[in-house]
């Protein structure tokens, strides 16, 4: 490796999204940079640039490892030691150990020496090597943040006292680490993941030292809106505490105070879980530590699972593959048993007794399970599903919804909302998202559009009839919503209204501070203490009064403020399995209504018992409270790595000439038309300008872009979104992906993904480049205009999306309101009779032109985009036809091209209207 190379791998702090992956980068780089050393020692030119280099990224990783446990601030000085004392040797053992241990993860299960002593021949076991079961039996390790100004004998002292008071049966094993104010406490909740524990001592002060800029940006970020400057000392430690739970409330915090009692009463502490009043307690705290990391470890259902598989039971009831005895006696399926191991079949049961639970009717660890999660995701009750989010949805709409009540719902949502319309009996409003043209997607529904459709339902007579808003958050695309904004204006135009949150794709955000503010149980859990405060009510009553007599264009430009008694009443479906660890199909829903214990709980127990399984399975239960646990531990480390890997992918694809020239990732402004963006931003990277302020555009704008979400324009390869999925990235490559439109196709990152796989993509994204540039160069004139008609038809040719037309008159009750009887039109279906078929033929367009009226009679709903472009009772539109004809997609549900597409005929129209 010479000096050059290193040099390119040393990328400039600008180029970081996040101070973790630049940790981990200048550790890397300073080890290659140190081992070329080691080989062409430090005399001459290239050793005295490479003193220099070493000496640089030394600087960089001084003022970051403040922070981590490991190394340590004093295994850091003694590694810039040895290279002061120019003994490379030492100095290059000692980062190779160093580096393989962050890497690995080897410093979580034993002390990784960094001096020069040999360890076994050389090297410690990498983590990475070790067995599932091997590490199973290992004690998990965290770290502690102590916030106190000591000195260096001081911490020496705290950090040798807590390692006193450890056990040989302590469950955990833990590492502090001293800060000495409150902005590096801030800081450094939000730099080290590793931190399970927050320990406030009454030494600390307020401002921080550590003046690096990317630092400092997660200051400034998390501590807006916070006057902190105008705290008296004494007051430190207790803000503090409310600060991190602001940011991080999954961490447990314990003040350590001189002051009264009666002092403390009054104040805020966040979720502080203990004061210690002036006393040196060590094992005492220790053990507080342990009991609090305790409480999110515990997995009440897995942990009764698990006891249950080991119990010896006789089988006289359902299921033979208890046990697994029908795979073991059998001579023709023991593949299977070898696939799958014992356990699962172990703790395959039907049995709701012997330690277990029932989910339909939980009072054990299933309960205990539901709890934890409900502390976990914010909500005041959450309920375990096993058969997917589909089903969630469907049960929250048939609690809540009664024939004849009226449903605002996202045109595009997911199929089961307008499954779960039918069921219920609704009368559904669809609401039109703004449209991408471009890209044959569909953003999201703007606040003007909501309010207008309430504000026009007020003045028609009908907003007693107006039950629940439905809207998708965040979208497949990943198009985020202001989720106060959006509860806050409708609940000022009826102060009762339900809102149903489908976050299929969101159950993730509750644990990355800058996404918590725009989820549905962040919120509702905000404006549960807003909404009570007398300043709410002041801006309430100044409004009315400026209000008074406004017209709907007034109301419609006004940001409306709710009242001080509106009901906070808010349901969330997530899809688990989508982006949080746990079998397919396992779903929860969360619940946030103020009126649920009074309302809905027997109505929401009967939609439950009606849409879930009498034989839920245990494993999927299981997963959901293994994930639970995950997340309230790890959820925070997890989400900052998935959104660093999708920027590294924004990053590579914006930057690389030869990628730029055959794709494009969408920004922020692709996604998202400027009057919703009040920040400005119009892309996350910019190759001249860096990266921008996402929270700033997350604070500020009506709609954002989760990053997280990486959509790449395909087009100009000449490939529509489906056979670059398929016939490319899959059959060529084995790449996964799911959703595509005409010329794009979506990437997404989760828990799971990894650098490694980032830069597998990356490099296949370069292969495709490099063998279209390969091609066209080969091609002939004919093959090339060829080529040119095709990228022409997929970025310039694209038919443009339609909108929901109405509900044919048949289906409505009046004509001055858009809402439709879904469920009539469905089972009016029922009857073939009432059916016809027609080609999607030129004549068919005619017969549409010349103004007549023709009915769907099914859902349609092509693939992609996956949702319906027809319901049953909408009129069909020559812009929904002209669509249709253009589709050149695989797949579309309800429509048979042997048949043609089918409509309610004139008769069965006439007799419906009748009725």
């Amino acid at each position: 490796m010479n000096v050059q190379a290193t040099d390119a791998k040393q990328l400039s702090i600008g180029d970081y999204y996040s101070a973790t992956q630049l940790r981990a980068d200048r550790w890397s780089a300073l080890r290659e940079t140190v081992e070329t050393l080691s080989s062409h020692g430090v005399e001459g030119r290239q050793g005295k640039k490479l003193i220099v280099a070493a000496e640089g990224l030394f600087d960089a990783l001084e003022p970051i490892e403040l922070y981590w446990a490991f190394p340590g601030a004093h295994a850091f000085a003694h590694l810039r030691r040895l290279l002061d004392q120019r003994n490379i040797e030492d100095l290059a053992l000692s980062l190779r150990r160093v580096a393989r241990a962050l890497s690995s993860g080897a410093y979580r299960r034993r002390t990784v020496p960094i001096g020069g002593e040999e360890i076994d021949g050389e090297d410690f076991d990498d983590e990475s090597t070790l067995a599932p079961e091997d590490r199973a039996l290992g004690r998990p390790y965290f770290e502690v943040l102590i916030v106190d100004n000591v000195n260096e004998h001081q911490e020496r002292f705290l950090k040798a006292n807590l390692r006193r008071a450890r056990r040989a049966e302590d469950p955990f094993i833990y590492e502090a680490v001293v800060v000495p104010s409150l902005e590096d406490a801030l800081m450094g909740i939000l730099f080290n993941y590793n931190v399970q524990a927050v320990v406030v001592r009454p030494g600390l002060t307020l401002k921080s030292k550590n003046d690096l800029p990317l630092l400092k940006q997660y200051l400034n970020q998390y501590g807006e809106g916070e006057d902190v400057d105008a705290l008296q000392a004494h007051d430190y430690g207790p803000e503090t505490c409310r600060l991190i739970a602001k940011v991080r409330p999954e961490l447990d915090a314990y003040l350590i105070t001189d002051r009264s009692a009666e002092d403390i009463a009054g104040l805020d502490l966040g979720r502080c879980r203990r004061v210690f009043y002036n006393q040196e307690d060590f094992l005492e705290l220790h053990l507080n530590i342990l009991r609090g990391v305790n409480r999110r470890y515990k997995t009440p259902f897995f942990t009764a699972l698990k006891e249950y598989s080991k119990q010896p039971t006789g089988v006289f009831h359902a299921m033979p593959i208890s046990r697994g005895k029908s795979i073991s006696r059998s001579h023709w399926i023991q593949d299977m048993g070898a696939f799958y191991g014992p356990n699962i079949f172990l703790a395959e049961t039907s049995a709701t007794s012997g330690g277990l639970d029932s989910l339909l009717e939980p009072r054990g660890p299933i309960k205990e399970a539901q709890d934890m999660a409900a502390r976990a995701f914010g909500s005041k009750q959450t309920f375990f599903a096993t058969n997917g989010t589909s089903t969630c949805n469907k049960i929250v709409v048939q609690s809540l919804i009664r024939p004849g009540d009226i449903v605002l719902v996202d045109r595009d949502c997911h199929k089961s909302h307008h499954y779960g319309m039918v069921l219920s009996g609704a009368s559904v409003v669809y609401m039109d998202s703004y449209p991408l043209h471009e890209y044959s997607m569909y953003g999201a529904v703007p606040t003007h559009e909501i309010k207008h459709h309430l504000l026009k339902l007020k003045a028609a007579g009908k907003l007693d009839r107006v039950r629940m808003i439905l809207l998708t958050n965040c979208t497949f695309d990943g198009l985020v919503y202001n989720v106060q904004r959006v509860m806050e204006e409708c609940l000022a135009i009826k102060k009762d209204l339900i809102f149903l949150w489908d976050e299929a794709w969101f159950a993730f955000a509750r644990f990355a501070p800058t996404y918590r503010p725009r989820t549905a149980m962040g919120v509702a859990n905000t404006m549960r203490e807003t909404l009570r405060t007398p300043e709410a009510r002041a801006a309430w009553e100044k409004q009315q009064a400026k209000l008074e007599g406004a017209d709907e264009a007034t109301l419609l430009k006004t940001r409306l403020v709710p009242p001080p008694d509106a009901r906070v009443r808010v349901y969330a479906t997530q899809s688990t399995h989508k982006t949080l660890t746990s079998l397919r199909q396992g779903s929860m829903i969360h619940v946030n209504d103020q009126d649920f214990k009074g309302e809905v709980e027997q109505s929401f127990h009967e939609a439950y018992m009606t849409h879930t399984s009498t034989s839920p399975n245990y494993q999927i239960i299981a997963s959901l409270d293994v994930g639970r646990r995950q997340v309230e531990l790890e959820g925070f480390e997890f989400v900052q790595r998935q959104v660093d890997s999708a920027m590294a992918i924004r990053r590579a694809v914006a930057s690389h000439p030869l990628l730029k020239k055959y794709f494009k990732v969408l920004t922020v402004a692709d996604m998202i038309p400027e009057e919703y963006r009040k920040s400005g931003v119009t892309s996350y990277y910019d190759p001249e300008k860096g990266w921008s302020d996402i929270w700033d555009v997350w604070t500020r704008d009506e709609f954002v872009l989760d990053p997280t979400r990486v959509t790449l324009a395909v087009g100009g390869t000449g490939w529509d979104g489906d056979t670059f999925k398929t016939r490319i990235l899959m059959d060529k490559y084995g790449i996964q992906i799911n959703k595509t439109s005409r010329n794009t196709v979506l990437f997404m990152t989760n828990i799971g993904t990894t650098r490694s796989s980032v830069a597998y993509l990356i490099e296949v994204l370069v292969e495709i480049a490099h063998d279209l540039d390969d091609r066209l160069d080969d091609a002939s004139k004919m093959e090339r205009r060829s080529f040119e008609n095709r990228v022409a038809a997929l970025v310039e040719h694209v038919p443009p999306l339609p909108d929901f037309s109405r509900f044919h008159d048949a289906f409505r009750d009046g004509a001055e309101t858009p809402e439709g009887d879904i469920r009539t039109a469905f089972f009016l279906a029922y009857d073939e009779d009432n059916c016809d078929y027609l080609d999607l033929d030129n004549a068919l367009m005619t017969r549409l032109e010349a103004g007549e009226e023709l009915v769907s009679a099914s859902f349609i709903i092509p693939y992609p985009p996956g949702f319906p472009i027809l319901v049953p009772g909408q009129v069909i539109s020559p812009e929904i036809l002209s669509f249709m004809r253009a589709l050149d997609v695989s797949e579309i549900h309800g429509y048979r091209p042997d048949l043609g597409l089918r409509v309610f005929t004139p008769e069965a129209l006439k007799k419906q209207s009748r009725k």
